[in-house]
């Protein structure tokens, strides 16, 4: 019989990320040759044996999300069809994820058609981090771990020792994420109210909390053009708080004019985890922390048939 051997994969959407993980397990990165035809196909290959093996399969979404989810795809069958016993896709930013429900007539629900796609595939689990919405944990009709990068944020801002803190939710939707913050750092909670008038624009309406003579931190899930960061700025410096503001963010998109919007708002740090490059950014304070260890053990933890409950806080 197979020994059930623990694969692991990487696409080539952020294969750094992958060995951070592969190394922390004590593995190698299995072999795959992913390559492009000039008419623009994928071409995946597994160049080792996957028969009856446990494979994961790591792959980012980046801006380049239909290449990269394409790209996962395509792995996928090869592993099906080179007879692994199980397969996990490891997403450490959901694609699609921010339109999760029909905001208007005549809209798709974009996320529950790609969860339908990786299930027809051949995924037998996914693992990813910090969906957009908890709902989209439903679209799957299989087992969905959602791990948090709370806990290394949260460790992250408390060993600053800010004075003063106040965590400051970017809009009524990130309330929740920032209470969990709030009481991990022992700080009060700041609500900006958000209007969007139309997609990638955000104008901030009202401020509930206090935050003169304060220290502001910023949270979101994702930073993508950097409009809502930058929008509640100037609102909070109105307001009085002192001028060393924070911006943390699970996922850094910087796309479009996200880099030049951040620059401009002259934040003390940005903080992001590495679910996606940013080697290629040029930001003023830009921290990143690893996020790896905790995919790592949700990993392992999948492998052995261990709870992982205690990594999804």
């Amino acid at each position: 019989m197979p020994n059930n051997e623990m694969k692991i994969f990487s696409g080539t959407s952020h294969p750094e990320f992958s060995q951070k993980i592969a190394k922390i397990l004590g593995k190698d990165l299995s072999k795959i040759t992913i390559s492009r035809f000039s008419g623009g196909e994928i071409y995946a290959r597994l160049i080792d044996n996957a028969r009856g093996a446990s494979a994961y399969v790591i792959q980012t979404c980046t801006r380049n999300v239909n290449e990269d989810l394409m790209e996962l795809f395509i792995v996928i069958d090869a592993l099906k069809r080179a007879s692994a016993r199980s397969i996990t896709a490891v997403i450490p930013h959901f694609g699609y994820a921010r339109q999760d429900k029909k905001s208007a007539s005549r809209e798709p629900i974009s996320a529950k058609l790609i969860a339908d796609l990786l299930t027809t595939a051949g995924i037998d689990r996914i693992i990813t981090m910090d969906l957009h919405s908890d709902q989209i944990q439903g679209f799957f009709n299989l087992p969905v771990d959602h791990l948090a990068a709370m806990p290394v944020l949260a460790s992250y801002i408390k060993d600053k020792n800010l004075k003063d803190p106040v965590v400051v939710a970017p809009d009524t939707g990130r309330a929740k994420t920032a209470k969990k913050l709030s009481d991990r750092i022992g700080a009060p909670l700041v609500i900006l109210h958000k209007t969007r008038p139309e997609h990638q624009k955000a104008e901030i309406m009202h401020i509930v909390g206090d935050v003169k003579g304060k220290t502001p931190i910023i949270i979101d899930d994702m930073i993508d053009t950097a409009g809502t960061a930058t929008g509640g700025v100037d609102i909070l410096r109105k307001q009085g708080c002192i001028d060393e503001i924070y911006f943390v963010s699970t996922h850094g998109i910087l796309s479009g004019p996200a880099v030049e919007k951040i620059n401009a708002a002259k934040f003390a740090e940005v903080v992001v985890t590495d679910t996606l490059p940013t080697a290629d950014k040029k930001i003023k304070g830009l921290k990143v922390v690893s996020v790896a260890p905790i995919f790592a053990e949700a990993i392992k933890r999948s492998y052995e048939n261990m709870s992982i409950s205690s990594l999804f806080d």
